[in-house]
């Protein structure tokens, strides 16, 4: 009889019906529209709380719609806070505003931006355009709402395949269960000169689903563990076709791994089918995000995990599935490992390091070169990694990045994270070198959290505009290693845009000067662009110093002449005189 009762009443609370008020009422809502005071763009991921702790975000339009039954057709405090961003503080130091919550009416509130990149949007997971959904808000995409039933994803890579972009990211949530796709996901987009929307509008994605509309498994393999992707390029095989590579680990946990090698996709099936299996916890696995340049007339492809490009190998299917082929730019003696016990660094006749390009060596990387210096293998000044930021001098341990080259700099670009900055990895850097190499020096910082991560951050070249002026990179948002109990609502664990401009006098860092040998006697000082014009890269002697190239002048600079006194080139630094004005200067110093 209980049992009875108990199915009646079942049934009884399942026929309720819940009336749909306001099911379609935008004018309930107060709206708010946050922008950047400098460029006049909706800003995402601003939070305003409310005196009671309610948290609202802005979406990607810099929209919040803003409904509380108690709280409406009052006078509301909002504080007002976000990454990278600051409001006013009053004289208490409150950073906030008050205003009347009125439903159907909205207030234009602009905030100031810190960051040196530009926070455009959310590429990944439900709700981009939530808030902008209820109020009737135009969105720029055509598809605003969830996309392939995305909650979250972790990590992203992309290429150019056959006329579209091919993206793929690691662990995905879904709305139904709370495990989701452990074994890659996957998606295309048009790039823009094929019809794609500007990148600086958002990425439409297409996901590859399974039969429940729901991301599907990119490259399932047999066993144990999860599957995650690490780069993609296209490779031609034995008949000439374009093949679509990437490298692959089957993970454990974050130290134990079961499986590592390389797959290939099967355009058939659409899926990723394994083509080589490595030696596990290889040193010179190629993990990270990957790019090609041409040295000395050969294609190399390069790629990085916790260091900027610290594996290459010859761009050829032959050498890519041949781990032997790989070569580390390292310091250590060939065939060294950190494990071994005794540790040999290649010095030359001075005694400084030489770094080279050397097949079954261990790379450099960041955390390894830390544990030399600790050992006294190597000097303050003798690591590879030597970056510093350019406002404090303070050392930058670097984690994750890219580099590629900048047709509108005229140099490597390295976006850069950095582990233990203000937040344990939510510090985003950028840096240029002459090389792929570098060196590294000067890095300056363009994305901050606040306790919050942002990892394996990217560049997409595929997105440059203006000649590369403006470059695109996003990163994983996230909670974890943070330490922060704390996950923002359908931000956390998703990918985020950013943009950064080029001419941005920020951006202006020291570059290397080059002492080459002129004749007996004299020297010449050069940076990059005069060695290229006179083709003397094998004459470069050493780099003494480092210094603003002459056309990034900035007010307050102190520039720097070559001048001729008894037969011998001095570099001066004096500006007064007329014809001193006349003439144009070698390089700046940073007053």
């Amino acid at each position: 009889m209980t049992k009875l009762i108990s199915i009646l009443s079942l049934l009884c609370i399942l026929s309720i019906k819940v009336p749909a008020i306001f099911a379609q009422d935008s004018n309930k809502y107060f709206t708010f529209r946050i922008i950047d005071q400098k460029t006049g763009r909706g800003v995402p991921l601003v939070e305003l709380k409310t005196n009671n702790k309610i948290s609202y975000y802005t979406d990607n339009n810099g929209i919040i719609a803003f409904y509380e039954p108690d709280l409406m057709n009052q006078e509301v405090y909002f504080h007002i806070k976000s990454h990278g961003y600051e409001y006013p503080a009053d004289g208490l130091g409150y950073r906030g505003i008050a205003l009347k919550v009125k439903p159907g009416d909205s207030a234009l509130i602009k905030i100031r931006r810190i960051n040196v990149a530009e926070r455009l949007y959310r590429i990944t997971g439900e709700g981009q355009y939530h808030h902008s959904l209820l109020v009737g808000y135009p969105t720029p995409v055509k598809q605003p709402r969830l996309r392939g039933k995305v909650m979250g994803q972790d990590t992203f890579v992309e290429t150019l395949f056959k006329g579209k972009i091919y993206w793929l990211w690691g662990d995905t949530d879904n709305p139904f269960y709370p495990l989701g796709n452990f074994a890659t996901s996957g998606a295309t987009s048009l790039p823009p000169w094929e019809g794609g929307i500007d990148p600086e509008i958002g990425v439409e994605l297409n996901y590859f689903v399974n039969d429940k509309g729901f991301s599907k498994k990119m490259c399932s393999l047999e066993g144990p563990g999860l599957v995650w992707m690490h780069w993609l390029t296209t490779l031609k095989d034995k008949s000439g076709n374009d093949r679509l590579i990437g490298s692959y680990t089957r993970v454990k946990n974050l130290e134990e791994y079961f499986e590592q090698g390389l797959v290939m996709f099967n355009e058939t099936t659409e899926l990723f089918e394994p083509l080589v299996r490595f030696e596990l916890n290889s040193p010179l696995f190629p993990d990270g995000h990957s790019f090609r340049a041409m040295v000395n007339g050969q294609e190399y492809l390069y790629f990085s995990f916790s260091t900027p490009y610290s594996i290459r190998v010859i761009a050829d299917l032959e050498h890519v599935t041949d781990l032997s082929a790989y070569e580390a730019y390292t310091c250590l003696t060939e065939g060294s490992r950190y494990d071994t016990t005794h540790i040999k660094i290649d010095r030359g006749p001075d005694g400084h390091p030489v770094y080279g390009w050397k097949t079954n060596t261990e790379p450099l990387r960041a955390g390894k070169e830390q544990f030399l210096l600790k050992k006294g293998e190597l000097k303050v000044g003798e690591t590879w990694l030597n970056l510093h930021d350019i406002l404090t001098g303070d050392p930058i341990i670097s984690h994750s990045g890219s580099v590629f080259w900048n047709d509108f700099r005229k140099k490597w670009i390295m976006i850069m994270q950095q582990v233990n900055g203000t937040s344990y990895l939510g510090e985003v850097w950028y840096a240029e070198g002459d090389t792929p190499t570098g060196p590294w020096i000067y890095a300056r910082k363009i994305v901050t959290h606040d306790n919050y991560t942002f990892y394996n951050v990217g560049q997409h070249p595929l997105f440059d505009q203006q000649n590369g002026r403006l470059i695109y990179f996003e990163g994983t948002y996230t909670n974890s290693f943070s330490g922060n109990p704390e996950q923002t609502p359908r931000y956390d664990y998703n990918q985020i845009m950013y943009r950064l401009d080029l001419s941005d006098s920020l951006l202006f860092l020291p570059a290397p000067v080059y002492r080459i040998k002129n004749n007996k006697t004299n020297y010449l000082y050069l940076q990059r662009e005069m060695v290229d014009s006179m083709d003397a890269w094998e004459l470069i002697e050493d780099i003494p110093f480092f210094a603003v190239p002459p056309f990034r002048e900035v007010k307050g600079m102190i520039p720097v002449f070559a001048e001729k006194e008894k037969g011998k080139i001095r570099l001066q630094v004096k500006t007064s005189g007329d014809q001193r004005k006349a003439e144009y200067p070698l390089f700046f110093w940073i007053a």
